[in-house]
């Protein structure tokens, strides 16, 4: 099983090779966590405040910057990915899960203000957005909020990452 976390970016001067290797890292390992047994691909987009403020006006209809966000390919319910049900590219016969779009200014910026930096930031946000893709949602603060943030805590455990303060 090979996935494919193919990175990019949409402004000069944004760095790819690190962030791309902290959301290869993190993407795997959200797969891994929800015992994703299939090649998957995702593609992932770098960009900034304006960039992401952008994408959210013209998606979802918000004019705010953001810090990351989704764009899934299927209809998964959490915990329920169904290969045979999903998107394939038919020349890899990867499953296609999606699109994400991350702010690295705003991953800075909350990596500050959370006081773990950016690395770890960019590694939440991948995690995040990975399962979103899967199928994982926050819209209420019940049960659906929770079993989300207890999946994000899950796989962060498995990165090494720390608890924000």
């Amino acid at each position: 099983m090979s996935h494919k976390i193919a990175v990019s970016r949409d402004k000069r001067g944004l760095g790819v090779s690190e962030a791309g290797r902290l959301i290869g890292k993190a993407a795997r390992a959200a797969l891994r966590a929800e015992h994703i047994a299939v090649s998957c691909e995702i593609g992932v987009l770098l960009t900034d405040d304006a960039g992401i403020r952008a994408r959210n006006l013209a998606y979802r209809n918000i004019d705010r910057a953001t810090d990351v966000l989704s764009f899934p390919l299927n209809e998964f319910s959490p915990g329920g990915f169904d290969p045979e049900n999903a998107e394939t590219d038919p020349g890899t016969g990867r499953v296609l899960l999606g699109d994400i779009a991350l702010s690295l200014e705003r991953a800075a910026a909350q990596g500050a203000e959370f006081g773990h930096g950016i690395r770890r930031e960019i590694q939440y946000l991948a995690v995040h957005s990975v399962l979103h893709l899967l199928g994982y949602d926050h819209l209420d603060e019940g049960a659906m909020k929770g079993r989300m943030r207890a999946r994000e805590k899950a796989v962060m455990a498995r990165l090494g990452g720390t608890e924000e303060k």
